[in-house]
């Protein structure tokens, strides 16, 4: 645990980043950031240097990206159907199955040290989604959780059509998390008809402009993201 508690967090958009790219990015953060807490351990608290913590926007290239707990025959693509679709295709070592990415999407990276917040992972994952709750609630959108599911959903509770319009998947490791949400904003919807998306083949996907029948500014959206998470971790942004 540190003494120093540090509630500070470095904002980066990353704007248009080959996925792998902003992978490599977020490893090397959260590299330092564990060493460091390693060496604070040996350290007296006067030695301590607080830890940091990122949160990163970015939009990928198309890309499919498969969790440790997911199954391959969840991409429906083989390699020439990926090549055909401009998709690339990575296993990568967050939870959860497979997933897309892809332009007109908002990805959130946050690398927290939660030790600077609280070390609950369960409560880490609700309040991400309560922040794309609360988003798509100043939309006029109400949105919720579905039981035994992660992610955001639309009608979440009679669940006729139930439709997810936001995917999550994190790491953590000695508290300090990677890897996050992917909010489909302005997305092309039909890229998720090559996987069966989250392991889960009977639910629907969705977006933001195809809920409100029109493109929304992906800029707007990200501050009201930005701003939501920051009133819930109650951290300060800078």
């Amino acid at each position: 645990m540190n003494e120093i508690i540090n509630k500070k967090v470095e904002f980066r958009d990353l704007g248009k980043m080959d996925y792998q790219e902003a992978w490599d990015y977020q490893e090397d953060l959260f590299a330092k950031t564990v060493a460091l807490k390693i060496q604070n351990r040996n350290r007296t608290t006067e030695e301590q240097s607080p830890t940091p913590n990122y949160l990163l926007f970015v939009e990928h290239p198309h890309v499919y990206t498969l969790g440790k707990s997911g199954k391959e025959e969840n991409l429906l693509l083989d390699e020439q159907g990926l090549v055909d679709h401009q998709a690339t295709y990575y296993k990568i070592n967050r939870g959860g199955d497979i997933t897309y990415h892809g332009p007109g999407q908002l990805v959130g990276y946050p690398l927290l040290d939660l030790d600077n917040f609280f070390t609950d992972i369960h409560k880490y994952l609700r309040f991400l989604e309560e922040a794309i709750i609360q988003t798509l609630s100043d939309y006029g959108i109400d949105a919720g959780r579905i039981d035994g599911l992660t992610g955001v959903w639309l009608d979440h509770v009679e669940q006729k059509n139930p439709r997810k319009i936001c995917a999550m998947g994190v790491k953590s490791s000695r508290w300090v998390t990677m890897h996050g949400f992917a909010f489909n904003v302005n997305a092309d919807l039909s890229y998720f008809g090559n996987i069966i998306p989250c392991g889960i083949d009977d639910k629907a996907v969705t977006s933001l402009e195809k809920e409100l029948g029109k493109k929304i500014d992906l800029n707007e959206v990200k501050e009201k993201v930005k701003n939501h998470l920051a009133d819930l971790f109650e951290m300060e942004l800078i």
